[in-house]
């Protein structure tokens, strides 16, 4: 059980951001406390049971009962809380911070980057954030509810329909990491995952404004494209630079660029692509993405390569 959670990309004892770090040091500090209280419940029993008759008197007793059942709780419970408390406030943000709006689907994640300068970014199953700077997570949901955890950079945050909540996080350390839904929402719960990777601000800067650019695609008269539409994949997906504007499903601008296909099921390759376009309620029972079941293999895969040029 304990190699379960012997990992640094999906764990809050790896802590890269300040309120997970602070919650990693708050639970080490409390497990602490709690063992040297249990080593203490311990010697005082193994005295009890070893210790003769009449070897404590009634006024000793109660003195015991008082000190230790009553002042010495009190002392630890207070100091505890005194130690806990200044690191539940939420951290401060900026009203020029980046805000990230997500919005958690059956299943996978709608990502829209805000700076309040352009039109927002759109994104889909993968979260880039600066190291150093505060960000702000807005963030709801579509169908149900969902809860966002990214464990090594801060605490869970329900995502309710019709209401949103704000997390407010700063990376300490660039690399790629992977946040989870943390509410049953349904049979493909468990395969609802996310990228998140954590970038040097300059890196980031960069990007972003790479990403804002219109797509980049070997071609869009290819029989990919023209079969991307004929087959109506258009009505959901949007590709940014492209008359494709839909936003029933993921953004799929960039999908050459993407780590995971089905918000972390498949690796993002053309064959993995192409029978998730056939028939992804195989891959992702419950999902909302319609099945082609009477597409030839070959439309499926001309679809997919497609999609693997656009960066």
């Amino acid at each position: 059980m304990l190699l379960v959670g012997c990992n640094t990309h999906q764990s809050a004892l790896a802590p890269f951001g300040v309120e997970a770090r602070e919650t990693y040091w708050l639970t080490w500090s409390l497990s602490a406390g709690a063992v040297l209280i249990a080593l203490l419940v311990a010697v005082l029993a193994w005295r009890a049971t070893h210790s003769s008759e009449g070897a404590l008197n009634h006024k000793q007793g109660m003195q015991l009962v008082l000190w230790l059942g009553g002042v010495f709780p009190t002392v630890v419970l207070t100091g505890l809380l005194l130690f806990a408390l200044p690191q539940m406030r939420p951290m401060a943000a900026a009203s020029n911070d980046l805000t990230i709006r997500v919005e958690g689907e059956q299943f996978w994640w709608h990502v829209q980057y805000e700076d309040g300068t352009r039109t927002p970014l759109l994104a889909a199953n993968e979260v880039r954030i600066p190291v150093g700077r505060t960000v702000v997570f807005d963030l709801t949901a579509t169908d149900v509810i969902h809860s966002f955890w990214i464990p090594g950079l801060a605490g869970k945050m329900d995502m309710i329909p019709g209401r949103t909540n704000r997390l407010v996080v700063k990376a300490e350390k660039a690399g790629t990491y992977r946040g989870v839904c943390t509410e049953f929402c349904g049979l493909s719960h468990a395969l609802m995952a996310f990228d998140v990777i954590a970038m040097e601000p300059d890196a980031f800067d960069a990007w972003l404004e790479a990403a804002r650019r219109p797509v980049k695609a070997a071609s869009r008269t290819t029989s990919g494209a023209k079969l991307f539409s004929d087959y109506g994949c258009n009505a959901c997906h949007a590709v940014r630079g492209t008359e494709h504007d839909a936003r029933i499903g993921p953004d799929l601008s960039r999908y050459g660029t993407r780590a995971s296909l089905g918000a972390g099921t498949l690796e993002p390759t053309a064959e993995n692509t192409a029978a998730f376009i056939r028939d992804a309620d195989a891959f992702k029972p419950g999902a909302r993405m319609p099945s082609y079941p009477s597409m030839p293999a070959d439309h499926a895969r001309a679809i997919a390569a497609w999609l693997k040029e656009l960066k």
